[in-house]
């Protein structure tokens, strides 16, 4: 259950085996049907969660009622509200399963008593911070910058196992544009092809 997460961590870092020991008995292994909230608002967000397996989606409503989706998660990414989790304040957004999923989750008093115990564990979670960041950057940028279609072919180059995992619906979502909006883009990628 842990060689995916350990490779994910020393991609960054080298760790002992003892120190690998350690991080594991922090993790808390949690097996979630689909269609389960791990986050809702209002809730502080007490974990974050390694998938190991399934795919995972964050989410806000809003004063329309509709979902407006900020990320997918699929296996050997982390997900959390980074904001709730480290404010200890409760969450404006929901994170649910649309798969049945794997999951190792650890909550913030663990996380900083590794910290402690693992001083090079903190480097790791610094360097995905920037990383998601980084992507969370790019994603804002595309949004004004980018057509639609452009986005969608970004979307679909950098995450190609996720349109067949998620519905219509909610990609839509992510871009920022209708379903409707969507299947004209798509219908017209097909024209060009």
């Amino acid at each position: 259950m842990f060689q995916e997460v350990d490779k994910h961590i020393t991609r960054c870092s080298p760790f002992s085996q003892a120190e690998l020991e350690l991080f594991h008995s922090k993790l808390k292994p949690r097996k979630v049907r689909k269609r389960t909230f791990l986050l809702s608002e209002g809730e502080v967000c007490r974990f974050e969660a390694y998938i190991v397996k399934g795919c995972v989606k964050k989410y806000f409503i809003d004063n329309n009622g509709d979902e407006v989706i900020l990320q997918f998660a699929v296996e050997d990414w982390w997900i959390s509200d980074i904001a709730s989790f480290a404010e200890q304040k409760p969450s404006n957004l929901f994170i649910e399963t649309l798969e049945d999923s794997e999951l190792l989750m650890i909550d913030f008093e663990s996380k900083e008593q590794l910290y402690k115990e693992i001083p090079h564990l903190e480097r790791v979670f610094r360097l995905m911070l920037q990383r998601s960041y980084a992507v969370l950057e790019n994603r804002l940028y595309s949004t004004v910058a980018n057509s639609a279609e452009e986005r969608y072919l970004d979307f679909i180059k950098r995450y190609p196992t996720i349109p067949q995992r998620v519905p219509q619906q909610q990609i839509a979502s992510y871009l920022g544009i209708t379903p409707e909006s969507l299947s004209r883009i798509k219908s017209n990628l097909i024209k060009k092809s």
